[in-house]
């Protein structure tokens, strides 16, 4: 898993730095896969519960999951890129949200840095003898700060021998509640929020999802080993 997690950190990265207007979705999934087959690596997502992609790629009021479509991106869109690596049989789960062309405004900024401090806030909770709803209650804390709409039907999870594993991570919570964090276990934290409310919409076609009001959303995502004295994260270059 740390293998493939770097793979993984690695084409993030590599998607954060090509990713330009004029650039398509479709063209990025391109960058992405054979970014990773040099690498060694295989996509998790592709073909999973019959996705049609390697890579989901959600532009502005696009929340999850959604399918890359040959629409143009343009500077200043909001793009999460949401990745899964398998590497030797074992699964990795990372997501990143950039600005095309670095262009922001205070409301994208908000969304964008909001969310990926709730990401780090709830991984700081991380050690074994935690509590699940430790690393919610942080991401729920930094979210209203940011005053983002918390997307609520979508959670983080365990992650390893398959994509999507017990426990769920809730991003709102409770501290000191749910399951107990013990040290080996390998999780996927992943903080998704919108700019306006949290109601979420689903597609024609299956898999895209969308925010109800029309704002923005954004997501940022980690795998995570747990260890006695705090954690470790595996998809970071």
């Amino acid at each position: 898993m740390r293998e493939g997690g770097k793979m993984l950190a690695f084409v993030l990265n590599q998607m954060k730095k090509q990713s330009a207007s004029g650039q398509t979705p479709i063209e990025m999934a391109l960058i992405a896969k054979n970014e990773l087959k040099k690498l060694g690596g295989e996509p998790a997502f592709l073909g999973f519960q019959g996705f049609p992609s390697i890579i989901c790629i959600s532009v502005n009021n696009q929340v999850q999951h959604s399918i890359p479509t040959d629409t143009p991106l343009k500077n200043g869109d909001v793009v999460n890129y949401d990745f899964g690596v398998k590497y030797r049989g074992m699964v990795t789960d990372g997501g990143i949200t950039i600005a095309v062309g670095g262009q922001t405004t205070k409301d994208t900024r908000r969304l964008i840095n909001g969310t990926e401090t709730a990401l780090m806030d709830g991984i700081s909770k991380v050690k074994s003898g935690a509590y699940i709803g430790d690393i919610s209650s942080a991401i729920e804390t930094q979210l209203k700060k940011h005053q983002l709409g918390i997307v609520q039907e979508l959670v983080g999870h365990g992650v390893g021998y398959q994509l999507h594993e017990e426990p769920e991570i809730p991003n709102y919570g409770r501290a000191g509640r749910g399951e107990v964090l013990v040290s080996g276990m390998t999780i996927a934290i992943e903080p998704i929020a919108n700019l306006g409310g949290h109601r979420i919409v689903g597609d024609i076609d299956g898999w895209t999802l969308w925010t109800e009001d029309g704002s923005y959303s954004a997501q940022f995502e980690h795998t995570v080993l747990v260890t006695d004295t705090g954690y470790e994260i595996l998809t970071s270059l």
